[in-house]
């Protein structure tokens, strides 16, 4: 079958990033990291907001308290009626930040790092776990997911600049033990960026300098590649009223001007039919 995604919306994000789906109100929210904003889109009414708040926003992730969790520089925060208010800062080299991020059914919330300079291994992945701060796994330049299966038994995240996602059981003490790899992209492939988990626990793969997005099977089967217009793909968030239209961002940041005129949806916000739904996303407990 092939899938032909259809541009939502000529954003022109510099680092697109972050999608995620709430099913109530049915809003997609994503981030351009480097542009420092936050992105809504209804599709019901076709409504497009911007807003900008400074820094570097990695992450938006709904809160059970109300508002909106947002991973900035090296800290978490809560944007709350248009004020910001830092919750928990990491204790890691200045020169990281936050990337990328997901929700358990527990309401915890797992989140990784990178080092900002693409440079040094300083990268890990972190849950917030009901407001204490626990670091889980990992060692990376550049961490990106992490995603956990259905029954919140595995963890998944990818070390994007060695083109490797790993696998991670989660042990009763709620902590991923060692991992194992779970795949490998070659240099043809690009780097697997943002990744995801649906309802029949297959992984989506983001494909930066990859022209596309991957669906694999639990065993790590490619069962599907959906190509892109533009070279950096970020990541893809499952939503829509019956949770099975693929969101998809992307990124025009580090592209020379030849490379940008001849992507010119480079930034963009694209969608397609997905073969399996999503599951709705938890809310964050800080309690």
């Amino acid at each position: 079958m092939t899938v032909h995604p259809k541009l939502v919306w000529r954003v022109e994000c510099r680092l697109g990033e972050g999608p995620v789906w709430l099913h109530e109100p049915g809003i997609l929210i994503f981030v351009d990291i480097k542009g420092g904003a936050i992105h809504h889109f209804n599709p019901a009414t076709g409504h497009r907001e911007s807003k900008s708040i400074g820094g570097m926003p990695s992450f938006v992730m709904p809160n059970a308290d109300g508002g909106l969790l947002v991973g900035s520089h090296n800290s978490i925060h809560l944007l709350l009626d248009g004020h910001i208010e830092t919750l928990v800062t990491i204790p890691e080299p200045v020169h990281n930040r936050t990337n990328d991020a997901t929700v358990g059914p527990d309401g915890r919330l797992w989140f990784g790092t990178m080092d900002d300079n693409e440079t040094l291994p300083t990268g890990a992945i972190w849950c917030l776990d009901h407001g204490k701060l626990r670091r889980a796994c990992g060692e990376a330049v550049v961490t990106n997911g992490p995603a956990l299966s259905g029954d919140g038994r595995w963890l998944y995240y990818a070390d994007s600049g060695a083109r490797t996602i790993w696998k991670y059981r989660i042990e009763s003490d709620g902590m991923p033990a060692s991992g194992v790899e779970f795949l490998r992209l070659s240099e043809a492939d690009g780097y697997p960026d943002g990744i995801i988990v649906d309802a029949e626990d297959c992984l989506w793969v983001a494909l930066w300098d990859g022209w596309g997005v991957r669906r694999y099977s639990a065993e790590g089967k490619l069962l599907m590649h959906v190509p892109l217009p533009c070279a950096r793909v970020t990541k893809v968030a499952l939503g829509g009223a019956d949770l099975r239209t693929a969101y998809v961002t992307t990124a025009r940041i580090g592209l020379s001007a030849n490379e940008c005129m001849q992507q010119p949806l480079a930034g963009s916000l694209f969608a397609f039919e997905a073969p399996a739904p999503g599951r709705p996303l938890p809310q964050v407990r800080l309690a």
